[in-house]
């Protein structure tokens, strides 16, 4: 149990969003959980108690509240902030590691021993891997239950359960209901509004903490998009995925409450992985009024981050790909990076069916182009071969459990890759909050155009206040620049 009673009871009395996911709240009187911005009555102190996790509250013996969905919240935004390994556990256990290899595998990928690592977990969280990937599978169970037509037992086996008397259990101790009761009250509730979607086609809905700019964060994404891999479609960023058991294709739609997100499968095995993928590639886990109260204490960049807060780091759903696409993009405009990637990935990308829209290839493998034949200069080619190769050997990790530290060590020490590269991949890659790019040309013009010193030395100096939220900064500083990145939705032109 968390042992800062009054700070949580206090966030508790005031409802407070911001702390959905920090902690969760377990109330004895009732044996449920809650997230801490749930509109019942505020219970008494002596029948609450508070929980890290919600497999903690779980293995307490506590259920989830029908009311206020704990399991749907946030995650929180120290799994993404931080680097040690409990962290890298949390990004891994929720990218499936747990379904697709089990706890040793997990372990192992960590580079600790099972006992290590179930040490680490139940000291900070009060439940080890195995639990929360338990609680995780009873969130993916309900998606599922709730917005498909599946058999229970294929839902069993797709939310990574072994067996469906697991799975029946599972969702009976966490929700207090039987499935069939939960897809009864589903149903219930959305009444007859539309047809069912096609098979393996789902529609979620990602939470996130308000403020949320879609400006810089889908602009982004847009305005850089490979095509082929991705594309703008009746308001929405669409891309493939490249999953564990098969490619995958998403639509993610900004609102002012949540992110509307279509994924269409091709099993549904991948639901979870993907679920983070996406939530990792929009930084929807991120505390924006923490990021935003720091930076706006400097007066510089105050006025930038009053006039549109809640910017996001705009990230990647692969580590590796936008490795390469960070090498591409060395020294050339983002038009020339886009071309110059679509044709390799036409060339030697794999294809896939998009029922839906444009999207027809994987972005290519490693493997796929270290031996390719790429129209670049000789100097970059090498470049990009080193990385795939490092890549491809296993030497560079940038999966969501690498090691930060490790992974800036062998990017430095390889050909052709300097310090803005390096950067811009621990900013969107391995999901470094103050990752700093000081020597990118739209960070020191925009830099100098707010009254900043813009050589690399004095800006790296003064961004010494920003810290640790430097990567967030980036995003305010280029939102001074009349650039596509910053133009959400893009308009017809930009978008041809």
């Amino acid at each position: 149990m968390i042992e800062d009673f009054e700070r949580c009871y206090r966030a508790v009395r005031s409802r407070d969003p911001r702390f959905d996911g920090w902690f969760f709240t377990a109330v004895t009187s009732t044996g449920i959980y809650c997230r801490p911005s749930c509109p019942a009555t505020t219970p008494k102190p002596q029948n609450v108690r508070f929980y890290a996790s919600a497999a903690a509250a779980q293995q307490a013996g506590f259920r989830a509240c029908k009311r206020c969905r704990p399991d749907a919240t946030p995650g929180s935004p120290e799994w993404d902030a931080r680097a040690d390994v409990v962290a890298r556990a949390m990004r891994s256990i929720a990218d499936g590691v747990v379904d697709r290899a089990g706890v040793a595998g997990l372990a192992a990928g960590l580079g600790y021993s099972v006992r290590q690592l179930e040490r680490l977990l139940v000291a900070e969280l009060g439940a080890g891997p195995l639990a929360i990937a338990r609680a995780q599978r009873a969130q993916t169970a309900r998606v599922l239950i709730e917005t498909t037509t599946l058999t229970m037992a294929d839902v069993a086996f797709a939310a990574g359960f072994s067996s469906v008397r697991q799975f029946n259990d599972t969702v009976r101790a966490v929700f207090a209901a039987a499935p069939s009761d939960l897809r009864t009250r589903a149903r219930t509730r959305a009444g007859t509004a539309g047809d069912d979607p096609p098979a393996g086609t789902l529609d979620l809905r990602l939470s996130f903490r308000r403020p949320l700019e879609p400006g810089n964060l889908f602009g982004h994404l847009a305005a850089t998009a490979v095509p082929g891999v991705e594309e703008v479609r009746h308001g929405a960023y669409r891309r493939t995925l490249r999953l564990a058991h098969g490619p995958a294709v998403v639509a993610l739609r900004p609102t002012s409450t949540h992110v509307a997100c279509r994924l269409d499968l091709s099993d549904l095995r991948d639901l979870t992985s993907a679920i983070a993928r996406c939530r990792f590639l929009l930084d929807l886990d991120a505390d924006p009024e923490a990021v935003d109260e720091l930076l706006a204490s400097d007066p510089v960049l105050a006025p930038t981050v009053a006039k549109a807060p809640g910017r996001r780091v705009p990230r990647c759903v692969d580590g590796g790909e936008l490795a390469l696409r960070a090498v591409l993009g060395q020294q050339v405009s983002t038009a020339a990076a886009r071309t110059v990637a679509g044709r390799i990935t036409a060339a030697v990308g794999d294809p896939v069916e998009d029922r839906a829209g444009g999207l027809t290839h994987l972005f290519p493998t490693p493997e796929a182009l270290r031996d390719a034949v790429l129209p670049m200069p000789r100097a970059r080619r090498r470049t990009l071969v080193g990385v795939a190769e490092a890549l491809g050997s296993g030497r560079l990790a940038l999966g969501p459990g690498c090691d930060r530290a490790q992974a800036m060590t062998v990017l430095s020490g390889l050909a052709g890759l300097g310090d803005w590269t390096a950067q811009v991949i621990a900013m969107r890659a391995l999901g470094d909050p103050d990752a700093f790019p000081a020597t990118d040309l739209g960070v020191r013009r925009a830099a100098a155009a707010v009254g900043l010193p813009a050589t690399r030395g004095a800006l790296g100096a003064h961004s010494t206040r920003w810290r640790p939220w430097r990567a967030y900064a980036v995003q305010y500083l280029w939102s001074t620049a009349d650039h596509p990145i910053n133009r959400w939705p893009l308009s017809a032109e930009e978008v041809a």
